[in-house]
């Protein structure tokens, strides 16, 4: 079974016997950008991708709730450092047990987030609860299966990782792909109408054409049945995919819109 069902504030978008992969948007109104979180259970195992800042902590942790006990949390996860994906660090390591993952160029200074947190206790492992993860990325394990961290750099962070889960074949894809929309929790259905609300984000927070088009690239020889951003609709099925990178993969962005107008003293 693989077909997304509206839960409220969650969404299902897997589930068989052993796994479910589920979605959460809009738990937070008013100022903060809306942000989704990702929750990977895996026969008892559990992982929180980009799991967002104080404003999201504490309605993410109420759902969660309803699906996995937080002391068994395996992994909280982050694709890069903003802080709508990882601000809420200190939380998960005061009220949990899990594993902090992040890219090794970001990992030293993620304590520096836990520092009105500190307690005897954490300042003694917060260095232990930590995975880094080398540029190239690599596998986390994950009972007997694994989470991929896949390089995604400079789109848009320099350290910049997402993840794909083998077992749903979604790649949780941070930034890259992300719109400013209604509607977060349902598939994009009309591409071209789509493509309003995500260029402006992509023309400015990626870095180059080059870099997406090596990132495309890899995620086309992979087997990926859907990408799930952390803002806005993801994008479901082989012929969805196909336009999001055939289009992201001709859009100038970042660097290449740059001229020496840009580079100017006021």
């Amino acid at each position: 079974m693989n077909h997304p069902l509206s839960l409220g504030a969650a969404r299902v978008l897997y589930e068989s016997p052993d796994h479910k992969c589920i979605s959460f948007s809009s738990l937070v109104k008013g100022e903060g950008v809306q942000a989704n979180q990702f929750l990977i259970i895996h026969k008892g195992h559990a992982a929180v991708i980009d799991p967002g800042g104080d404003l999201t902590y504490t309605p993410l942790t109420i759902e969660l709730s309803k699906h996995v006990n937080l002391k068994h949390l395996d992994y909280v996860i982050a694709s890069h450092q903003d802080p709508d994906i990882i601000a809420s660090m200190p939380r998960w390591l005061m009220h949990t047990r899990a594993t902090v993952v992040a890219s090794k160029l970001w990992a030293r200074f993620l304590p520096h987030l836990a520092s009105s947190f500190i307690t005897d206790r954490l300042s003694e492992d917060v260095s232990e609860r930590l995975m880094e993860l080398p540029d190239k990325g690599g596998n986390i394990p994950f009972g007997d299966t694994v989470i991929k961290a896949v390089p995604a750099h400079f789109l848009h962070s320099v350290g910049n990782f997402q993840f794909y889960d083998p077992v749903s074949k979604i790649l949780f894809s941070g930034d890259m792909g992300a719109s400013m929309s209604d509607g977060a929790d349902s598939p994009v259905t009309d591409f071209d109408a789509h493509i309003p609300s995500m260029r402006g984000f992509h023309q400015r927070y990626m870095c180059s054409k080059r870099v997406i088009r090596l990132w495309a690239g890899m995620v086309r020889e992979m087997d990926v049945q859907m990408i799930v951003p952390q803002h806005g609709r993801p994008f479901a099925g082989p012929e969805m995919i196909r336009r999001f990178l055939d289009w992201v993969c001709e859009l100038d962005c970042g660097i290449d819109l740059l001229t020496q107008l840009d580079y100017r003293c006021p």
